[in-house]
């Protein structure tokens, strides 16, 4: 399946799940929604369908502007004021042309969120529009039914985004996220931006990983932040109740059924619907799944009423999903439709540097619950913790450290404590020296790894920015077998 009829595929999906019967009331008193049409030459028609969807809508008012040159959008865009909405036609995916053209409208409509369509969606790449900064966007052919809705949202969203919220909503979205490692780093410098739009995500990674916590943070820094969250482990779902658990059922609707049941969809109207675990479904659940992703819409167990769901869907899973495609154990069209924007969250054994980061973290934690002082961690222990492999990742080394929180009668934690098998020599076998000697390689390690990573493999730059001469960071990059990993300055 092309890139193309993924895209489509989902976008229809989408259609039904953003339908017009969602939208609050617009009554004549209400303000209109102020819609700014900035068009790149080539877009016309598209540009004429978006004229006339939003003329023959109650509520919304537009200006539109040819985009030429940024002088030329500011001159027109000045006689309009600040719109509530922009909405851009591309009609080039071209970077040397893109960047420009999101700076201009970031001048000329400052702090407005900017959805994106284009002529060519056989080019599109999600990816590189929301760097630029696109909040949402939409594939033609445009409906009615797609675009308001999609634009009421963005602009209540700007209005509820003063820079208080914001930081609350960062804070409760991002903070609880722990680690500095690059490749980590690269999925969670996603999660602003997949937040801005409402296409579906799918998060890869193994038990423990975190995929929960992204997918929380993707809700909170998404304009339904202030509706539910509903998570949902699909498996612990019974087979024979997959369907009556996510779509609710009616009362009588099969043995058992002694009341009516509204179902999770329901429950995370106008919110997210988190399906963790979704690897785990039966082939006949993921049909059903993929049914409601289609047309957004669904009918409880026992009852003809067709219901429409507003909401947005994160998926999780432990497996290799290429995999388990080719496998024939997860249908491809189900996978096309939840895998729109993806993440995919490293092992804890893959950033070994962010142990100490995250045991620090949770220790402090801890002790703030308890209220007592914060226990120490032994460069014992900590070698120790390094030096194991963690199976079951971040939710392991927690587990582990609050045993040792227990079973510790001092203020520090020694490996003792640590209630670990033994995969390699004792830690308190060890000596200091040879202790430290690791744990400050695996430091060196991971910090030169970062400093790389963040000034895109230029060793000047980033020798500099660490204050290191420039020969002694080389040096240390070939001690580390990184310079593979850095370019020519």
């Amino acid at each position: 399946m092309s890139r193309l009829q993924q895209a489509d595929k989902r976008m229809r999906a989408e259609s039904a799940l953003l339908s017009l019967p969602h939208l609050p009331n617009l009554t004549e008193q209400s303000p209109p929604i102020r819609v700014a049409i900035v068009c790149e030459p080539g877009t016309t028609v598209l540009a004429d369908s978006l004229e006339t969807l939003l003329a023959d809508a109650r509520g919304f008012a537009f200006s539109r502007f040819e985009y030429r040159s940024e002088p030329g959008l500011k001159s027109h865009a000045a006689g309009f004021g600040n719109p509530d909405v922009v909405v851009a036609a591309l009609d080039s995916f071209d970077a040397t042309k893109l960047e420009p053209f999101f700076a201009s409208l970031q001048r000329a409509f400052p702090h407005r969120p900017v959805l994106v369509t284009t002529t060519h969606p056989d080019a599109f790449d999600v990816f590189p529009v929301l760097e630029m900064g696109a909040s949402d966007f939409l594939l033609p052919p445009l409906r009615r039914s797609e675009l308001l809705p999609r634009l009421m949202r963005q602009a209540l969203a700007r209005c509820r985004g003063d820079a208080l919220v914001q930081k609350l909503k960062e804070d409760i979205g991002l903070k609880q996220i722990i680690g500095e490692n690059p490749a980590f780093l690269d999925q969670v410098r996603c999660v602003p931006r997949f937040a801005r739009c409402d296409a579906t995500v799918l998060i890869s990674g193994e038990s423990g990983t975190g995929k929960e916590l992204f997918a929380r943070a993707i809700h909170y820094l998404s304009p339904r932040a202030d509706m539910p969250f509903i998570p949902v482990n699909c498996g612990a779902l019974p087979e024979n109740l997959v369907e009556s658990e996510i779509f609710g059922h009616k009362r009588g609707a099969f043995t058992g059924a002694a009341s009516d049941q509204a179902g999770l969809i329901r429950e995370a109207e106008g919110g997210t619907l988190f399906l963790d675990e979704i690897d785990t479904l039966t082939p006949p659940a993921q049909v059903k799944l993929l049914r409601f992703l289609q047309d957004g819409e669904y009918h409880p167990v026992g009852s003809q009423q067709i219901l429409h769901a507003n909401l947005r869907v994160v998926a999780a899973g432990n497996a290799d999903f290429s995999q388990i495609v080719r496998e024939g154990k997860f249908r491809e069209d189900l996978f096309y439709r939840l895998n729109v924007l993806a993440l995919t969250l490293p092992a804890l054994r893959e950033r070994r540097g962010d142990i100490l980061l995250l045991t620090h973290d949770f220790l402090q934690k801890q002790a703030a619950i308890a209220e007592v002082r914060s226990k120490n961690l032994s460069l014992a222990a900590l070698n120790r913790l390094l030096s194991y492999s963690w199976p079951g990742n971040v939710r392991e080394l927690q587990n582990v450290l609050t045993r040792a929180i227990v079973l510790s009668d001092h203020d520090s934690i020694e490996p003792s404590d640590l209630d670990l098998p033994e995969n390699g020599p004792a830690a308190e076998e060890q000596s200091f020296r040879a202790m430290k000697s690791r744990a400050v390689h695996r430091f060196e390690h991971d910090f030169l790894a970062t400093a790389l990573h963040a000034h895109k493999g230029n060793i000047s730059r980033a020798a500099f920015a660490v204050k290191k001469n420039r020969r002694a960071f080389w040096e240390l990059l070939r001690k580390h077998g990184l310079l593979t990993d850095a370019r020519r300055d």
